[in-house]
């Protein structure tokens, strides 16, 4: 795989391709960021950008992680104390997750953020702005909450933030991808570079293979789950044997293969008793999924396989939670 397959691998969209095939000719050294609001335990929404950070990594570039403080307090998550000391756990689940600590630059928003100049900044961007512009931009609000002025600032805050770390790439899910859209816009305008950005996808529910995998709806799993919990989850999950002709639902099984599983091991072995046809091997997600189709994959047999490689990978920060909890 070369650099700039491995940089957009697995990336829903790339903004803009050109840019992006620049970086993959000499990412050494280039610098590429997601930014996490710190409020609570990390889940699969959060390891999927996570998992593209690892791949950049390997492809030479230097990951800065914002650890979002002064956004989660704007969002009504708790006091700047609470907010920071979930915002520590959160920094050592990603070590144990898998990014590599040496070449990880953790940043608090608020060592910044605070600033005169970004101050200054903010409302020269609140200035040139318009409401209707902002709230496109804004994330949805659940369960009919009433937007407050923080949340128009919120995305205005993140379009600063790709000029104030000093990055050559943004990365965020999809849903990310209108506070992107709107940097590019809105950055030319202060003085500043437009940067290229990489959107990951978003995991259909769990349980329906509808809308998204989320931590406040539905079923997700997260680091505090047990090998119990994951298993469970995973078993119960929505995994048709054939691909909806209609278009309208996923396969959430098979996409935490490709997005999650497959990108970090080298191959997946799928344990049958010989009666049954004895294991299977898959080095690539695209076979998997073509077995599961033709029905030489049984769902159950996938879904104990998922099981298992999840449980993999997020054993470590479990045991990382459990260390600081004790």
């Amino acid at each position: 795989m070369d650099t700039y397959e491995l940089i957009t691998r697995n990336a829903e969209e790339v903004v803009t391709d050109e840019e992006v095939r620049e970086l993959a000719d000499d990412p050494a050294g280039k610098r590429v960021y997601v930014g996490y609001e710190p409020s609570g335990v990390l889940h699969l929404g959060h390891l999927l950008t996570a998992n593209k950070l690892i791949d950049l990594q390997e492809a030479g570039m230097e990951v800065v992680v914002l650890l979002a403080d002064v956004h989660a307090y704007l969002n009504g998550k708790g006091t700047f104390e609470e907010i920071r000391d979930t915002a520590e756990r959160m920094k050592a689940q990603f070590v144990a997750y898998g990014l590599d600590e040496s070449n990880t630059e953790f940043v608090y928003g608020s060592e910044f953020q605070l600033d005169e100049e970004y101050t200054l900044d903010l409302h020269e961007l609140e200035l040139a702005t318009t409401l209707n512009r902002a709230q496109r931009a804004m994330a949805e609000i659940a369960g009919g909450e009433t937007a407050k002025v923080s949340h128009v600032v919120y995305p205005l805050m993140q379009t600063l933030d790709i000029e104030y770390l000093d990055l050559d790439l943004a990365v965020g899910g999809l849903d990310q991808r209108k506070v992107h859209m709107l940097a590019r816009e809105e950055l030319p305008e202060l003085g500043y570079d437009v940067r290229p950005a990489l959107h990951t996808p978003i995991v259909a529910d769990l349980e329906s293979g509808e809308g998204k995998m989320s931590s406040s709806e539905g079923v997700t799993i997260s680091m505090e789950d047990s090998t119990e919990d994951v298993a469970e989850k995973v078993n119960s999950a929505f995994c048709p044997p054939t691909r909806d002709p209609e278009g309208d639902l996923e396969n959430p099984v098979l996409e935490l293969f490709e997005y999650h599983v497959f990108p970090r091991f080298d191959e997946i072995i799928v344990e049958r008793p010989e009666k049954y046809g004895g294991d299977l091997t898959y080095e690539e997600y695209e076979a998997l999924a073509a077995d599961l189709e033709s029905g030489e994959l049984h769902p159950a047999d996938a879904k104990g396989t998922l099981a298992s490689y999840l449980d993999e990978l997020i054993a470590p920060g479990r045991e990382k939670l459990r260390e600081l909890r004790s």
